[in-house]
């Protein structure tokens, strides 16, 4: 996490940073934004208010979550590795007709992925039905689903630090959540990058390298 955002176990939106972090935005709004940051996550990913982008809606929030190297669990994957999402919420009292609703997500994801699983040529389809699949797993409704999944690698020449190849999954996503509560779509995200980074099912240890 960058130092702009807040311990991930406050569990509270920091004031200040958006147009809707204080009591003049709507009652829907905050509270929201209250549930994005009472979802139940699993203990190797953290999760801290960001900054948003300025200006996409009236009201808009963003917390950003990343995989704990520091978490027993998560040792089993690279030490090099990165895994980090940001989730931002939008909203739009007056209900965007694009958006068919007035809360709508969008999500980024970005993670360094092993030469075997980039390799696959289905990893991006793989990765956006992990995405429906845990919206659906979690009980978040939704409408309105669209993005992008982009797989790429890297390769470094010269005086340049680093492996001499790198890759990464990039998902970008958007979806507009049915009602006001949404620590479940925050979970289902949750579940999407533990799964691009590579981390076992809840309650299982990992052998061996990723």
């Amino acid at each position: 996490m960058t130092n702009s955002e807040t311990p991930v176990h406050a569990r509270q939106a920091s004031s200040g940073d958006t147009a809707g972090d204080n009591a003049a935005s709507p009652a829907e709004f905050r509270a929201a934004v209250e549930s994005m940051h009472a979802a139940s996550l699993r203990p190797e990913i953290t999760l801290g208010t960001i900054r948003p982008p300025q200006r996409p809606a009236p009201y808009s929030h963003a917390i950003g979550l990343e995989i704990s190297r520091e978490h027993p669990a998560a040792s089993p994957l690279d030490a090099e590795a990165d895994a980090f999402g940001r989730l931002i919420l939008l909203h739009s009292p007056d209900a965007e007709e694009a958006w068919e609703g007035s809360m709508r997500l969008v999500a980024y994801i970005q993670a360094d992925m092993d030469d075997a699983v980039a390799s696959d040529p289905l990893l991006p389809d793989v990765a956006w039905q992990w995405l429906g699949e845990s919206l659906e797993e979690c009980g978040a409704g939704y409408t309105n689903l669209g993005g992008t999944v982009t797989s790429t690698s890297s390769v470094r020449f010269g005086e340049i630090g680093g492996p001499p190849r790198a890759y990464q999954l990039e998902m970008r996503a958007s979806w507009t959540a049915d009602g006001i509560d949404l620590s479940s779509h925050v979970e289902a995200f949750a579940k999407v990058l533990a799964h691009v980074a590579g981390l076992p099912p809840e309650g299982v240890a990992k052998l061996g390298a990723r």
